[in-house]
C-alpha cells in the first residue's frame, strides 16, 4: 500500500478555510458593534454596495479640470467581472457608470423592496454578468470584510417555563414523555440529523437559528432602540451618520421575524426581565452558499416550481413544543423566501416558470410580507431578474407593480476600448502584433456602428452642421459619438463646438446611450466576424491595414445594405488618415521649444507698443524691434490672416492688460508662461508648426526611399541629415504611438504616397 501521509498533510494548508467562526453572546456581539460599527450594522443593500465598491475602482478623470465635467468616469471592473472567472464579463464605460449610479442610490437612500431587472438583447452578456456578480457577492459575504451576523437562540432546557419533564404533572406523564423521547430518538435518528444540520446541542442547550437570518440588533424592542444606541455609542462621527442617514433607517424601523418575536415574548413572560432574555440571544456569521440556496437563490426558467414552499423542521419544532407552554405556541415554519432574506433572490430570464415566480413576487415586493400558513413572514431581500426586451409584455398586466421595478440596461458594447478588450481576451493579446495601430480599434468601430441608431437628436443639436467635419467624421456623427462614449473629446473639433459641449449636452448624449445597443451585431456575432477577419488577413510578412478592413466589410455591405449607414466606411478611412497624419507630423516635429517660448513672450510684450520702436522685453530680456515684419513672422505661425491681424493684436493686448498682467501675474504671482493667454498662443503656434513640418520632406524623393530602406544596408548610403530625420521619425512613432519599426515604415509610406498632408492642408 502506498503511504498517503505526505499527500494528506498538504490538506492542512486549507485548514483555515474550514474553520467555523465562533458564535458570540449578545454582549460579545455588542463589543463587535462598538469596535466596527460600519461593518456590523449593515443590511443586504449596504453589503451589496460595499462589495461592488470594494471590487470596482474609478480611474482618474481625463478632464478633471473641465468645469463642464459630468463625472463620467472610467471604472475598472476587472476584479468584479473578469478576474478568476471562467466566463468573464466586460463592462463598457456606459454600463459601468450605469451600475455605479444604481449602487450609489442603494448605498445612500432608504431602501424599499424593489425588483431590479437587467434588460438587454440576446447575446449582450446578461447571464454572464449576473452569474459573476452573484459569485463575487458570495465570495465577499463570506470574508471578514463582508460578513454579517444573524440571530441564533440558545435555549437551556431546565431554565425554561413549561415543556420538558419539569412541566408534567404526574409521574405517569413524566414516564410517558421520557419513553416518547427515547422512541423518537431511535426511530428518527437519521431524519433528525438531516433536519438539524443548523442545530447544535452542546450539553443542555438547544440551538434555534432564525430562519429569516435576522440581524441580532432587531431583537432589541423598537421602542427602546434609539435610546439603546444613544447609550451604546459615543458622540462620534458614526453616531451622527446612524441618526441622520437614510441608509440606517432600517435599524430603527424593522422588527424581528415572527419566530424570534415569539421566542422573545415567551422568555419575557417567564422572566419578566429583558436583560435575562438577552442571555439566550447569540450571534453567528451569516454564511452565504448559492449551491444550497442559503443567502442566494437563483432560478432558471426551466426549474420546476416546488410543490411545497413551506419548510418545517420537526426536530426543532418538538424541542420548542417541549420547552414552552402550550398557551403561547411557537410555530417553527417558514417559506423558501426566508432562506434568502437579507440575501439575493434572482430570476434568470422572465420566461416559463420564472414568469410565475415573478407574479408571486408581486405582493411580496409591494407589501414586504407574505403568509406562511397562519404566520406573517417578512421578506427583505435584493430581487434581481434578467429580461429580454420582447418579454416586457409579461409585465403589462402588473401596472401597479411598475413603481417597484427598476430597469438597468445591459445593451451591446458601445465603448470601442471594451470591444477590443473582448477580442484580446478571446483570441489572445498577441493579436495586437498583427495590426497596424488603430486598425484593430477601427474594426471595433465598424461593429459598434451596427449597434447605434442612425439619427441622434442630441448630437445634431450640438453639431448643427455635421458636413464641416466631413474629413474626420461621418455625416451622422456616429464616429464622434463613439469617442464621446469612451470619454474622449477629439482634437479636431472647433473651439466653438468644444465650448458648446456643456454639461447639459453631455448628459443628454450619454442619456441617449440607453436607446443604443439594442440592434446590430451581438457579442457572439462580433467574435465570429473577427475570427473570420483575423484568420483571413493575419500574416507574418504584412501587418493588417485599413485596406484589408475596408475590403472585408464591404463584402458584408453588399450582402446586407442595412448593416451599416451609407458612406460610413469611407468616413472611417478619412478619420484614420487624419489621425495617422497627425501622428507622423508629431513624430517628425522637433522645433526648439525655448525659441518658441521666447517668440510668444516677445509678442505678448510687443503688442503694447507702437510699430517702429525698439524695446527690451521684461520677460526675455531681449531687445525687440517692433515692426510689421516682426508681427507678421509670429502671426503667420499663429494662423492669423493678414487682414485680421490688427483685430488679433488688439484682442491679445486686451487679454494681456485686463487678465494676464493684473490678475494672473501681479495678483496670483504666476509666471508669464503659466498665464492662460500664453498657453493659448503657445498651443496655436506649435499646432501650426506641426502642420507644416512635412512640407520640406515631401518634396525630397530621397526621404521616401530612405524610409523604405530603413534598417537595411542601403540606408547608410543616404546623407546624415536624412538618416537623422528618418531615424528620429521612426523612433518617435515607436515610442509615442506604439508602432513597431515595420509598422512605422508602412505608415510613413502610406502618408506620403496618399499625399495626406495636402488632403488635410489647413485643417
Amino acid at each position: 500500500m502506498r503511504d498517503l501521509t505526505k499527500a494528506m498533510e498538504n490538506l492542512k494548508r486549507y485548514e483555515s478555510s474550514w474553520q467555523q467562526l465562533s458564535v458570540l453572546s449578545f454582549a460579545e456581539f455588542l463589543q463587535e458593534v462598538i469596535s466596527q460599527p460600519t461593518r456590523t450594522i449593515r443590511n443586504v443593500y449596504q453589503v451589496y454596495a460595499d462589495m461592488i465598491n470594494s471590487f470596482v475602482s474609478a480611474e482618474e478623470d481625463e478632464y478633471s479640470g473641465d468645469p463642464e465635467s459630468i463625472n463620467y468616469l472610467s471604472y475598472d471592473c476587472k476584479k468584479l467581472f473578469v478576474e478568476d472567472s471562467d466566463h468573464p464579463f466586460f463592462a463598457d464605460r456606459l454600463f459601468a457608470n450605469r451600475l455605479m449610479r444604481h449602487v450609489d442610490a442603494l448605498s445612500v437612500g432608504a431602501q424599499q423592496n424593489k425588483i431590479y431587472i437587467f434588460e438587454g438583447p440576446h447575446g449582450s452578456g446578461k447571464s454572464t454578468f449576473l452569474n459573476n456578480l452573484l459569485r463575487k457577492f458570495e465570495e465577499y459575504a463570506n470574508t471578514p470584510e463582508g460578513m454579517r451576523y444573524e440571530v441564533i437562540w440558545r435555549l437551556k432546557k431546565d431554565h425554561l417555563v413549561g415543556g420538558g419533564v419539569h412541566s408534567l404533572s404526574s409521574l405517569t406523564d413524566k414516564l410517558a414523555w421520557v419513553l416518547e423521547q427515547e422512541g423518537n430518538n431511535r426511530q428518527n435518528a437519521f431524519k433528525a440529523k438531516e433536519e438539524c444540520k443548523d442545530q447544535a446541542v452542546p450539553g443542555d442547550y438547544i440551538e434555534v437559528p432564525c430562519p429569516s437570518h435576522d440581524h441580532p440588533i432587531l431583537i432589541i424592542p423598537k421602542d427602546v432602540r434609539r435610546q439603546f444606541f444613544d447609550d451604546l455609542f459615543e458622540n462620534d462621527k458614526f453616531k451622527w451618520h446612524l441618526y441622520t442617514e437614510k441608509k440606517y433607517e432600517w435599524i430603527f424601523e424593522e422588527s424581528s421575524c415572527t419566530i424570534c418575536t415569539s421566542i422573545f415574548q415567551n422568555l419575557l413572560k417567564k422572566y419578566k426581565d429583558p436583560l435575562k432574555v438577552m442571555d439566550y440571544v447569540f450571534a453567528r456569521p451569516y454564511t452565504i452558499n448559492r449551491r444550497l440556496g442559503q443567502g442566494i437563490s437563483v432560478f432558471n426558467p426551466g426549474d420546476e416550481p416546488l410543490r411545497q414552499n413551506i419548510i418545517h423542521n420537526d426536530a426543532i419544532q418538538r424541542s420548542l413544543d417541549h420547552l414552552f407552554c402550550s398557551d403561547r405556541p411557537i410555530s417553527y415554519l417558514y417559506s423558501r423566501y426566508a432562506k434568502t432574506n437579507n440575501g439575493i433572490y434572482a430570476l434568470m430570464d422572465i420566461k416559463s416558470h420564472n414568469t410565475e415566480r415573478l407574479m408571486e413576487l408581486h405582493n411580496i415586493i409591494s407589501d414586504g410580507v407574505h403568509k406562511v400558513e397562519d404566520i406573517e413572514e417578512r421578506v427583505n431581500s435584493l430581487f434581481f431578474a434578467l429580461m429580454n426586451p420582447e418579454d416586457r409584455k409579461v409585465l403589462t398586466d402588473l401596472q401597479a407593480f411598475s413603481d417597484r421595478i427598476e430597469y438597468i440596461n445591459v445593451p451591446y458594447i458601445l465603448d470601442l476600448k471594451t470591444e477590443v478588450e473582448i477580442y484580446r481576451e478571446v483570441f489572445g493579446r498577441h493579436i495586437n502584433e498583427s495590426f497596424l495601430p488603430r486598425v484593430l480599434h477601427n474594426f471595433a468601430r465598424v461593429i459598434i456602428a451596427t449597434r447605434l441608431r442612425i439619427q441622434s437628436e442630441a448630437m445634431l443639436e450640438w453639431i448643427g452642421k455635421p458636413e464641416k467635419y466631413e474629413l474626420y467624421c461621418d455625416s451622422h456623427l456616429q464616429l464622434l459619438k463613439m469617442e464621446i462614449f469612451t470619454g474622449y473629446i477629439p482634437p479636431w473639433l472647433d473651439e466653438e463646438d468644444v465650448a458648446a459641449f456643456t454639461a447639459k449636452r453631455r448628459l443628454k448624449i450619454i442619456a441617449e446611450s440607453e436607446k443604443d445597443g439594442w440592434k446590430g451585431l451581438s457579442g457572439r456575432d462580433s467574435i465570429k466576424m473577427f475570427n473570420e477577419f483575423y484568420s483571413t488577413y493575419a500574416r507574418d510578412d504584412k501587418l493588417i491595414d485599413m485596406s484589408m478592413l475596408g475590403k472585408f466589410f464591404r463584402k458584408y455591405c453588399k450582402e446586407d445594405r442595412d448593416i451599416l449607414p451609407a458612406g460610413f466606411l469611407d468616413s472611417l478611412q478619412r478619420m484614420y488618415n487624419y489621425t495617422v497624419l497627425q501622428e507622423v507630423k508629431e513624430s517628425l516635429y522637433y522645433y526648439n521649444e525655448e525659441q518658441i517660448s521666447r517668440d510668444i513672450q516677445n509678442y505678448m510684450f510687443a503688442v503694447n507698443f507702437e510699430s517702429g520702436t525698439t524695446e527690451t522685453c521684461h520677460f526675455t530680456n531681449e531687445k525687440v524691434e517692433i515692426n510689421e515684419a516682426f508681427f507678421q513672422r509670429i502671426e503667420s505661425r499663429l494662423l492669423v490672416d493678414p487682414k485680421d491681424a490688427p483685430a488679433f493684436r488688439g484682442s491679445v493686448q486686451k487679454s494681456y492688460t485686463t487678465t494676464a498682467l493684473p490678475q494672473e501675474i501681479l495678483r496670483d504671482n504666476l509666471k508669464i508662461t503659466e498665464t492662460s493667454l500664453y498657453i493659448h498662443l503657445y498651443e496655436k503656434y506649435v499646432h501650426n508648426l506641426k502642420e507644416k513640418v512635412l512640407e520640406p520632406f515631401l518634396k525630397n524623393e530621397n526621404f521616401r526611399r530612405a524610409i523604405k530602406d530603413y534598417n537595411e544596408e542601403a540606408f547608410k548610403t543616404y546623407d546624415m541629415k536624412i538618416q537623422d530625420d528618418v531615424d528620429f521619425l521612426i523612433q518617435n512613432l515607436h515610442k509615442k504611438h506604439g508602432y513597431s519599426r515595420q509598422g512605422a515604415k508602412e505608415i510613413c509610406i502610406y502618408v506620403i504616397d496618399n499625399n495626406l498632408a495636402r488632403a488635410f492642408a489647413g485643417r
